[in-house]
């Protein structure tokens, strides 16, 4: 199906690796001109080389901090009136005891997954408005919805950035702009290697054996972990020119291990 974007311009922040780069992938399929932001060259260069060859499309490397203020001018200035805005970030680290997480821990989940994404929210919203067409997505977390203790740095920014939205979007709505949230849970990126890892290794245990056995151990209903384009596939409908009525909403993506009916 035409998602009928075409020629519309995707900036994807956190987008060299993960459901971001999944995202970008998706979105750069459909015909997108897509800008991918990320702090690391080489990986963010490489993933742009990568989904232009395999797409065709125009895909640029922006080389900067999307969390800081320096980062966010310069990105801005390189595409300062996307049509489409993707945010998404690394992930803060799985925590221990609720108690031993500093503040500053806090400070810094709150201005990278609150603050940052609200300031760019500001940033290209007039533009869209101006030009009655916008599509706004943050690849946000399912502890957003599903509070964990081991994802306190995660969740709670989180679910107030999803708050945040959908009381804009009823301001957004009447521009043909709209601004949705999609809530993962467990799916294959970087991160979630970098997590299961060491503790399979630990385990004696491949990487794959680490995931079966998180699955069972967590009753994951589908069975396994998700596929971050899969993910990214997702968003680039939400961002569809046949989405326009959905707006303020925060969609679950977590192999139906949710217990929630809405």
């Amino acid at each position: 199906m035409d998602l009928g974007i075409a020629g519309r311009k995707a900036l994807v922040n956190g987008g060299s690796a993960g459901m971001g780069r999944g995202a970008a992938l998706a979105l750069a399929r459909e015909g997108a001109e897509v800008f991918i932001s990320a702090r690391g060259a080489a990986r963010l260069e490489a993933t742009c080389a990568a989904i232009a060859d395999e797409t065709g499309a125009k895909v640029r490397a922006i080389i900067a901090d999307h969390a800081s203020d320096e980062g966010r001018a310069a990105i801005l200035a390189f595409c300062p009136d996307p049509d489409i805005f993707v945010a998404t970030c690394a992930p803060p680290p799985f925590t221990g005891d609720f108690r031993e997480v500093s503040r500053e821990d806090f400070e810094r989940a709150v201005a990278t997954a609150l603050l940052s994404p609200i300031d760019y929210i500001k940033a290209v919203t007039g533009p869209m408005v101006a030009r009655r067409w916008g599509r706004i997505v943050n690849i946000s977390t399912g502890a957003a919805k599903y509070p964990a203790a081991m994802r306190v740095l995660s969740g709670p920014p989180r679910a107030a950035l999803a708050n945040y939205c959908h009381a804009i979007s009823k301001e957004l709505a009447q521009h043909n702009v709209t601004i949705n949230s999609v809530l993962p849970g467990m799916h294959h990126t970087p991160g979630i290697e970098d997590v299961l890892g060491p503790r399979a290794e630990a385990n004696g245990r491949t990487y794959d054996e680490e995931v079966a056995a998180f699955v069972k151990a967590v009753r994951l209903p589908a069975g396994r972990f998700g596929d971050a384009e899969d993910l990214g596939a997702l968003v680039a409908m939400v961002c569809s020119a046949q989405a326009s009525y959905m707006t303020g909403q925060s969609l679950v993506v977590d192999g139906g291990i949710g217990t929630s009916t809405f």
